[in-house]
């Protein structure tokens, strides 16, 4: 199993991740870094912990509205869905009108053409 090693708050840690997952991990530690300096940078220095306290509830802050607007767009695609589910139903209903409608007319063309000739 790969092993990578982060930098968060000048500690070092090393991880273990999936093969291939090295530089997500990267990455998601840097989101993490940056939280805490911005924690720093706004409030001071509180402590470690707190910090890493406060930066975790930011990132599942975070979470939870990425979940709340996947479930809001997941409603709405459903909705859409739906919606174009029944314009296709009325498109082929009106389809089979116009089919109808235009056997109709040649039939009664065929007649006028028939009475005239």
């Amino acid at each position: 199993m790969p092993q990578v090693v982060v930098t968060i708050d000048g500690k070092t840690y090393r991880m273990a991740c999936g093969p291939g997952e090295e530089e997500h991990l990267q990455d998601l530690a840097s989101g993490i870094e940056e939280k805490i300096q911005g924690l720093k940078d706004g409030v001071g220095q509180i402590g470690d912990q707190r910090l890493t306290i406060m930066a975790a509830i930011m990132t599942a802050d975070e979470l939870s509205d990425a979940h709340t607007r996947i479930n809001t767009l997941e409603d709405e695609n459903r909705t859409l869905k739906s919606k174009v589910s029944a314009l296709n139903e009325r498109i082929a209903d009106l389809r089979g009108r116009c089919a109808r409608a235009m056997d109709r007319t040649s039939e009664l063309l065929e007649k006028l053409a028939s009475r005239i000739s």
